[in-house]
């Protein structure tokens, strides 16, 4: 069973002077991953849009925390510098959760998915993050067994993630299904429909929306009261109507890039980059535009939800994984 967050020894990571003091005094923190920036974006978009994120966080009044592995060491916050670098080296290293201790072991540099990120924010005492689209149930998972490893690490740390739903690469409706009987809860926010990333509908009703970051808190407060092992929530953040890809437009270049990932027999981490480079090419540069305006409002709402927690922690009202 995983420790409580409080009985951590924080000397297992590397915080930035500026993080560690906000989590000593309680300050509202955001997490924030590097795959995104390493694997996700073109260059050199990427480490514009880092920065950006990063701003967006401190604008809504909180800490950013971007994570990432640098010479062995779990490393949370960058400097602007190490920020550089995990967007410009190159053959950056991609690290879910299982590669940690590996990385570390052999003291390589690594930039991290959601699900390193959350097991690593939540070793040092961060509860909440904030990414673009979480992973899933690829298609064709009953043949290749492709699930990502996001949805376990949502279920065992307790770090709220707050995501345009999952990456619409992927099988919507089995991944729903997954954390279903993984006991993740998903909530909409200010909707009830999924969002599918590019897009801010998938198609998919959700049983629970909230309209605030307090409304947040006092889930994951009720969460910590019935089990305070308990795992992670999926706040479901839509791209606005306005700034998403047109859905039939979306559909059918989605339905290219898998038919040329097949052809080419593009399989498990290579699958994601190259669906995402695919739809760069043929939306000329739309999809990384829409993808920036996702990222950018999780952010945001991240920073929200982490000040709620804050609030609610610092008053006794609970929000914290302890």
């Amino acid at each position: 069973m995983r420790r409580p967050a409080s009985t951590v020894p924080r000397a297992a990571v590397d915080l930035t002077d500026e993080v560690a003091a906000a989590l000593g005094s309680g300050k509202p923190v955001v997490a924030l991953e590097t795959a995104i920036v390493s694997h996700g974006l073109p260059r050199p978009t990427n480490l514009v849009v880092a920065r950006e994120v990063e701003a967006a966080v401190r604008a809504a009044g909180a800490v950013p925390a971007t994570i990432a592995v640098l010479g062995g060491r779990p490393t949370i916050g960058l400097s602007d510098q190490q920020l550089e670098h995990m967007a410009t080296a190159p053959g950056m290293i991609k690290l879910s959760d299982r590669d940690l201790p590996l990385a570390m072991a052999q003291g390589v540099d690594g930039a991290t998915t959601v699900a390193a990120t959350v097991t690593l924010a939540a070793l040092a005492g961060i509860f909440v993050m904030a990414t673009g689209g979480m992973g899933g149930v690829h298609r064709g998972a009953r043949e290749s067994w492709d699930i990502s490893a996001d949805l376990m690490a949502l279920r065992r740390e307790p770090v709220t993630v707050v995501a345009a739903g999952v990456k619409s690469v992927l099988d919507v409706a089995a991944t729903l299904e997954q954390m279903e009987t993984l006991g993740v809860p998903v909530v909409g926010y200010r909707t009830r429909n999924f969002p599918g990333f590019l897009i801010s509908d998938s198609g998919h009703r959700l049983d629970w929306s909230v309209d605030d970051p307090q409304a947040v808190a006092e889930m994951i407060a009720a969460m910590r009261v019935l089990d305070p092992q308990h795992g992670g929530l999926l706040l479901a953040n839509p791209v606005a109507v306005d700034l998403q890809l047109d859905p039939a437009w979306h559909g059918r270049i989605l339905a290219g890039a898998l038919a040329q990932s097949d052809k080419d027999e593009i399989r498990g981490k290579a699958v994601t980059p190259f669906l995402l480079s695919y739809m760069e090419r043929e939306t000329q540069g739309r999809s990384v535009q829409v993808n920036r305006e996702v990222v950018l409002g999780n952010a945001r709402l991240a920073a929200q939800v982490a000040r709620a927690v804050a609030a609610a922690r610092s008053l006794g009202g609970g929000g914290s994984a302890d």
